[in-house]
């Protein structure tokens, strides 16, 4: 039988008093995820365990990497059932790991699997799972629904059809699914296929021979989105660069249209000042802006050309660009287009750091108007979820805190919810029992529900 226990993680009467009667039912706003909005309208069925739970998940690949299996029974040519069995054999013995709970979670919350995950089991796991998915029609619209999601947010591409999420409407699904705007192809200057992402967004926009023209198409794109249901847009950038001259920009990008690559500095001067004119079209158009910092990407570049991006080979930055967040943040401030913000920071360092430069530009346009956001990738861990919720509640306001996401391309991801759910209860409820602060459950309930739901949906304004 599993270790996981009806009382995982909660370690006192009071944790388990917010959990179960408080936290645990609320619904799901999923405001930043991966999950394709293609396979959720085409709502196919799943044959398998492996296609529905391992098949494009990079989290589980790297932990696999990590015990040394071999690459074939990652992403190569093994059969489904041998990619899961060699995941079986890696999970068993991966103690502590995020990974170790989540998939515990997973099998036994959609389709009733209680057995331990290891290698003597894994054969039994295969068949006992696979039988339910064939005979309960394993959707992902029913994963979702089963998950009490409400909304959820897929991160697209500026130049991505939007005919999709019309169609997914059509579909009256019980929950909603609207696209984030996110520009990263475009900022990215300095990729192998710059010019033809730039011809992709040239052709559902204008001709882009200069920095001006960029400006146009991309608020074009902006407002298609809009159209489209959009309320949240998504930067990722490794550093927070200078903002640079709009001129300066502009050299850069027309150097390298006309084929020329750009040199560490002229990357640098694009990204500064490309993240900086983004900021400021959410703000004019009140699109809520998610600032991911910290991630050194495609470290192995051997494996970057045989598989491609976002594939296990990223990692945490050392970079520290907390001063050049604070001039670019003072910039917009002083514009008055400082965009409603959130920062997912990915290094554990900077915490402090963060916190304490966010709560120098709230206002109240929104409850929490800049807010940090919750553990992230490498921090989606019972440890730095745990040092996440100290360091919000030393530095800044719980109460506002728009709560968690899955940030993930698994359909049975949303159990991440009531993992953090679970550890956000017990911070409260030992908080309470060592007579740190309110026992007023009325008071404190309310804020376990803000978190869970209630916050992110008054932020998004959905």
């Amino acid at each position: 039988m599993s270790y996981i226990k009806k009382d995982f993680l909660l370690t006192n009467e009071t944790a388990k008093n917010l959990y179960f009667n408080y936290a645990k039912g609320m619904p799901i706003f999923d405001y930043h995820c991966h999950l394709s909005e293609y396979q959720i309208l085409e709502n196919k069925e799943f044959n398998d365990l492996y296609e529905i739970w391992l098949s494009g998940d990079h989290y589980k690949w790297r932990l696999m990497r990590n015990y040394g299996i071999n690459e074939e029974y990652i992403t190569g040519s093994k059969t489904n059932k041998e990619k899961f069995l060699a995941y079986c054999k890696a999970i068993s013995t991966a103690f502590g790991n995020p990974l170790y709970h989540w998939s515990q979670v997973e099998i036994e919350e959609y389709f009733g699997c209680t057995l331990e995950i290891n290698e003597e089991n894994a054969e039994r796991i295969w068949q006992e799972c696979n039988e339910y998915i064939k005979a309960n029609k394993i959707t992902p619209q029913s994963l979702i629904e089963s998950s009490n999601v409400k909304c959820l947010c897929t991160t697209n591409e500026v130049f991505d059809n939007l005919a999709v999420f019309d169609k997914i409407k059509d579909k009256d699904y019980k929950f909603s699914v609207i696209p984030a705007f996110r520009a990263d192809k475009i900022m990215n200057i300095d990729a192998e296929k710059y010019l033809t992402f730039i011809g992709y967004l040239e052709e559902k926009t204008n001709k882009i021979e200069g920095i001006g023209d960029l400006e146009n198409a991309l608020e074009n794109r902006l407002n298609a989105f809009i159209k489209a249901g959009c309320k949240a847009s998504d930067i990722a950038v490794e550093a927070v660069y200078t903002v640079s001259e709009r001129d300066e920009a502009d050299r850069v990008l027309r150097a390298v249209l006309k084929g020329n690559k750009p040199s560490e500095g002229d990357t640098e001067i694009f990204k500064g000042y490309l993240t900086y004119y983004l900021m400021k079209l959410y703000a004019k158009y009140n699109i809520a802006t998610e600032l991911h910092i910290g991630a050194m990407r495609n470290n192995n570049s051997v494996m970057l050309a045989k598989l491609g991006l976002d594939t296990g080979y990223d990692s945490i930055s050392d970079k520290n660009s907390i001063s050049k967040l604070s001039r670019l943040m003072d910039k917009l401030n002083n514009e008055g287009l400082l965009p409603k913000l959130i920062i997912f920071n990915l290094n554990p360092k900077m915490n402090t750091e963060i916190m304490t430069l966010l709560g120098c530009f709230q206002d109240d346009c929104a409850r929490g108007k800049i807010q940090y956001g919750a553990a992230w990738w490498f921090l989606d861990n019972k440890p730095y979820m745990e040092k996440h919720l100290s360091d919000l509640c030393q530095t800044g306001h719980i109460g506002a805190f728009v709560g968690m996401l899955t940030d993930s391309r698994s359909f049975l991801s949303y159990p991440r919810h009531h993992y953090f759910r679970r550890i956000l209860c017990n911070y409260l409820g030992t908080l309470i029992e060592k007579g740190e602060m309110t026992s007023n459950l009325n008071l404190v309930s309310r804020v376990v529900k803000d978190i869970c739901y209630y916050n992110a949906k008054a932020y998004f304004e959905i």
